[in-house]
């Protein structure tokens, strides 16, 4: 057997093309105009959100260290995972809600990596010039334009990048902190290579990787295409007007074995992850109306009817209540339910540990005591104060703080002792210590153990 032959169905270990670059041309256009519009709502949202401050402080906060989650007046702590989760699921139901209407519109109008993609292209246009000038620039050999170009390119991008990464970190560190300390230049190794750390993300997402994020990387591009259906509204060529292709001279009569498309290729021209629609449905399409928006400034050069490139169905939607109906009530009743947990959360926890060195211990008196450590957390965003009581308060005393305030956040113990009036029943006996809140009157109760013994003696 000749081992060098070649076999005749290789594997591949690559995706087709994946080396080369895209070279983006610019397009204005309708579907342009909401998407830049709708860019510029989401990144103002995004740069202004760390600097709002809600009763002296960051409205919104991530604060790592301290494993709260600040939104407004309400402070999240790892004991309220469940919130997340219904968020999570949510958010989760209303993208495939979305998704099975309109396919990934969330992928060409609000996805983070298309913004800051199309943000670098935008870098690129305007000191390279045009894809075709870009594409030249990139073959020609070394000179001093082409360093000066790319130089300039590269500096702004590392620039953005540099400021996205502040932004972001701004979430996890209060804003006014971390900016007096990068200007003071003051910030600390670990915040450094944090804010280095996603710099070179944004620099090498947003400039190099660009659309290959979208193609080989993205888990959504890859199961979204199970949620289209026949129904779903996307980005589509219309090939019984558009067929047969080919070019001819405007303001002349259209030829009469001739479609509308006048094969400009614009739209593969304008296309982030650089395919042609006219191919039919492909999972790499981001329903971002660039071709839509290219082929409708020809066709109106042209004299024709716009929309030959269009969002369109393979089939028109009679009545899809059901599915309405469906998505409608379960991200209502997820909804509902963190409403109601919202209602519910308590705003403090209590935790009771009783002393394990020390089975129980007779006082002067005679009397069984047992130690406890009442930990008490404040999950609300003001001081309170708290009143510890017992249940059965004829058996038993409280020696120690029963009325004690608590900062906001902070986790308080408080040793106290608790003593038998009587001799119990038991050698154990349960008991229940009341935290009652009291501004809101709120209260919890723990359960906990009173161990005595035979040798007490009472009055």
């Amino acid at each position: 057997m000749n081992s060098s032959a070649t076999p005749q169905n290789p594997v591949i270990f690559q995706t087709k093309d994946i080396d080369q670059k895209i070279y983006v041309r610019e397009q204005k256009g309708y579907y342009q105009t909401i998407r830049r519009y709708l860019n510029v709502i989401l990144l103002a949202v995004f740069i202004v959100l760390p600097f709002i401050q809600y009763n002296g402080h960051q409205a919104i906060l991530f604060n790592v260290e301290k494993q709260t989650l600040t939104l407004f007046p309400v402070t999240l702590y790892p004991h309220d995972l469940l919130i997340f989760g219904l968020i999570f699921i949510v958010a989760a139901f209303a993208l495939f809600y979305v998704t099975r209407l309109y396919g990934r519109v969330w992928c060409g109008y609000t996805c983070p990596q298309t913004i800051w993609m199309l943000m670098f292209n935008w870098i690129e246009r305007r000191i390279e010039g045009s894809h075709n000038q870009s594409k030249v620039l990139d073959n020609s050999s070394i000179n001093v334009e082409k360093v000066l170009k790319k130089t300039s390119k590269h500096f702004i991008w590392l620039a953005l990048s540099l400021l996205t990464s502040l932004i972001f970190m701004s979430y996890f560190v209060p804003a006014n902190e971390l900016y007096a300390d990068v200007f003071n230049a003051e910030v600390s190794s670990l915040l450094q290579g944090w804010i280095i750390f996603f710099m070179a993300c944004t620099y090498i997402n947003g400039g190099w990787v660009k659309e290959k994020m979208c193609l080989h990387m993205c888990p959504y591009s890859r199961f979204q295409s199970v949620m289209f259906t026949p129904k779903t509204t996307l980005m589509a060529y219309n090939a019984n007007r558009g067929e047969s292709r080919g070019p001819r001279q405007r303001n002349q009569p259209k030829p009469s074995n001739k479609g509308d498309c006048v094969d400009c290729n614009l739209c593969v021209q304008v296309c982030p992850v650089g395919i042609d629609i006219r191919d039919g449905l492909q999972y790499e399409c981001i329903n971002c109306g660039l071709c839509a928006d290219a082929c409708d400034s020809v066709m109106s050069k042209f004299n024709y009817a716009k929309g030959l490139i269009r969002y369109a169905a393979q089939k028109k939607s009679d009545s899809d209540w059901k599915q309405h109906i469906g998505y409608g009530l379960i991200i209502a009743l997820f909804s509902v339910s963190i409403v109601a947990w919202g209602l519910t959360r308590d705003t403090f926890e209590v935790s009771v540990l009783r002393d394990r060195q020390v089975l129980y211990r007779v006082n002067s008196l005679g009397q069984a005591e047992n130690t406890y450590s009442l930990k008490t957390l404040n999950k609300s965003q003001n001081s309170q104060t708290y009143t510890l009581s017992i249940s059965d308060s004829s058996l038993f005393t409280i020696k120690g703080n029963t009325t004690f305030t608590v900062q906001p956040g902070e986790h308080y113990v408080n040793v106290i002792t608790i003593a038998s009036k009587k001799a119990p029943e038991n050698t154990a006996t349960t008991i229940d210590l009341k935290v009652t809140e009291n501004a809101s009157l709120k209260s919890t109760t723990q359960a906990s153990v009173f161990y005595s013994g035979d040798k007490t003696w009472y009055n």
